[in-house]
C-alpha cells in the first residue's frame, strides 16, 4: 500500500487545524500563523500549500461536506425504503463525528463566508441541492406533489438545529437533536402513507 505524502499528511494537518482553530474560536478571525503553528508547520509552508487563508477555509469545508457525504452513502447503504432513507439523511447530518462543536462552528463561519466568497456560496449551493435533492427524492413516495414543501421544511429544521447549536442556544446531543428532527418529520408524514 502506497504511503501518504508528506504534502498530502501536512495539509491534511493544516486543513484539520484550521476546523478546530475555528471552532475554538467561534469565528472566522483565524490567521494562517495560527493555524500553522497548530498543525505543526511554518506559516510559510502554509502558503505554500495553500496560498491564501481563504483557500485553507475553503478545503476545510470541503473536507467537511466530503465526510458529510460519505457518512450519507454509508448510511443509505443499509437503509430499505423510503421513510428508512429518510432516517439516513437526517442520521449523516447529526452523526456525533459531524455534530461536533468545531464542526458545528466551521458550518456557521462557512455560511457567513458565503454571503461574501464565491466558492464558499458555490460549496453551500452544491450542499443544499444535494440535501434537497435526497430528502425530496425519499418524500415523494411518502407524500406526493407536498414533497419539495417538505423537503425544505426538513432542511430549515437541520440548518435551524446547527445554527442553534453554534451560537450556543443549546447543548443539545447529536442523539437528541436527531430524535427531536425525526418526531417532527414523522408529525409532518402522519396519515400521508
Amino acid at each position: 500500500m502506497p504511503r501518504p505524502s508528506v504534502e498530502g499528511a501536512r495539509r491534511d494537518a493544516l486543513v484539520e487545524a484550521a476546523i478546530a482553530e475555528i471552532g475554538r474560536r467561534g469565528t472566522l478571525d483565524v490567521t494562517v500563523g495560527v493555524i500553522a503553528r497548530r498543525a505543526g508547520v511554518s506559516t510559510a509552508l502554509a502558503h505554500h500549500y495553500f496560498g491564501s487563508k481563504g483557500h485553507i477555509l475553503t478545503a476545510a469545508m470541503r473536507r467537511i461536506l466530503r465526510d458529510l457525504r460519505c457518512e450519507h452513502l454509508g448510511r443509505l447503504r443499509s437503509a430499505d425504503g423510503p421513510r428508512a432513507r429518510l432516517g439516513a439523511t437526517l442520521a449523516a447530518c447529526f452523526n456525533a463525528g459531524g455534530f461536533r462543536g468545531e464542526v458545528v462552528a466551521a458550518w456557521l463561519s462557512f455560511y457567513v463566508s458565503a454571503l461574501h466568497d464565491e466558492e464558499a456560496r458555490r460549496l453551500l449551493h452544491l450542499y443544499q441541492r444535494r440535501l434537497r435533492s435526497a430528502l425530496i427524492a425519499d418524500l415523494r413516495p411518502l407524500a406526493g406533489a407536498d414533497a419539495p414543501a417538505l423537503a425544505e421544511t426538513v432542511a430549515a429544521l437541520i440548518d435551524g438545529h446547527y445554527i442553534r447549536e453554534a451560537t450556543g442556544r443549546t447543548e443539545a446531543s447529536a442523539t437528541r437533536v436527531l430524535a427531536s428532527v425525526e418526531a417532527v418529520l414523522d408529525r409532518l408524514l402522519e396519515g400521508r402513507t
